[in-house]
């Protein structure tokens, strides 16, 4: 990992393999495996928790390929399940929720059917506000944005809410601001409907 956030990121994955029901390897399309991916290989092979290999962006290279790559990490893991996918397009999403559903244990419920999350109202507005930054910003800047919520206040059937984008790197306050502000506009003028919906 380059940075702290991704320091913590695996150090957590490390820590819970045992811990899981079942692992999913998230990798794109290559065949090569460099030294990150040994690494993984490594902590992969000490676990008895089912490795499900998923192969994303598969849209990006020819059906033909993707059966090279299979054949590229089965020789280094025997793994319980390969599933080649294209997020972006939807492409074989359906088979992966089966593929994890055959690794899940039945029990009880935990909440009631009705419950659609256990998530602060704090917390669910500050994912939508980071997805839509992440999903207006994807070129620009990686993953390392944070979204922490100041303040929610109702004003009769409006909520104000004020929140702070936290970035990595300096250079990035820039590209999220935008010119004149128009980049924080765009995000919470797309986070704002689905907020409201709540």
């Amino acid at each position: 990992a380059k940075n702290k956030l991704g320091d913590y990121m695996v150090n957590v994955a490390e820590h819970t393999l045992n811990d899981v029901d079942v692992i999913l390897w998230l990798v794109e399309p290559t065949n090569f495996i460099g030294a990150g991916e040994r690494h993984i290989i490594e902590q992969l092979k000490k676990t008895k928790t089912p490795v499900i290999l998923v192969i994303n962006k598969t849209d990006t290279v020819k059906k033909e390929e993707i059966l090279a790559f299979i054949d590229t990490y089965r020789k280094e893991l025997d793994f319980q399940e390969i599933v080649p996918v294209s997020a972006l397009k939807g492409d074989n999403t359906d088979v992966l929720i089966q593929c994890i559903l055959k690794y899940l244990p039945y029990g009880p419920a935990f909440y009631d059917e009705d419950t659609i999350t256990d998530q602060p109202m704090r917390q669910i507005v500050a994912e939508l506000i980071r997805e839509k930054a992440l999903r207006l910003l994807s070129e620009e800047i990686p993953h390392g944005i944070a979204v922490t919520v100041e303040s929610m206040k109702e004003r009769g059937s409006i909520c104000d809410i004020e929140a702070t984008i936290i970035c990595e790197r300096d250079s990035h306050k820039g590209i999220i601001i935008g010119k004149g502000g128009q980049m924080l506009k765009k995000i919470g003028s797309q986070a704002r409907p689905e907020i409201e919906d709540m």
